[in-house]
């Protein structure tokens, strides 16, 4: 039971359902990187989330808000 538990859940990771799982993960390190003050690092992240999910509009728009107070040149 619990190898076909396993092998089941190994097959669903390769299909890529967890794909949002990991756009949230992705989405949750930008945020500390945002509150630390690390912006460069926080974009980064929030890029590779959007790259898993581009329709997290969190995502989207914690880069506006960074570009706006950074003043970073447009995306």
């Amino acid at each position: 039971m619990w190898v076909r538990i396993k092998l089941n859940n190994f097959r669903e990771n390769k299909l890529g359902r967890y794909t949002y799982d990991r756009s949230c993960i992705l989405y949750n390190i930008g945020l500390i990187h945002t509150s630390n003050g690390e912006h460069t690092k926080a974009l980064e992240y929030y890029f590779r989330a959007l790259e898993r999910n581009p329709f997290l509009p969190q995502a989207f728009n914690n880069m506006a808000v960074i570009c706006h107070y950074v003043r970073l040149s447009p995306l």
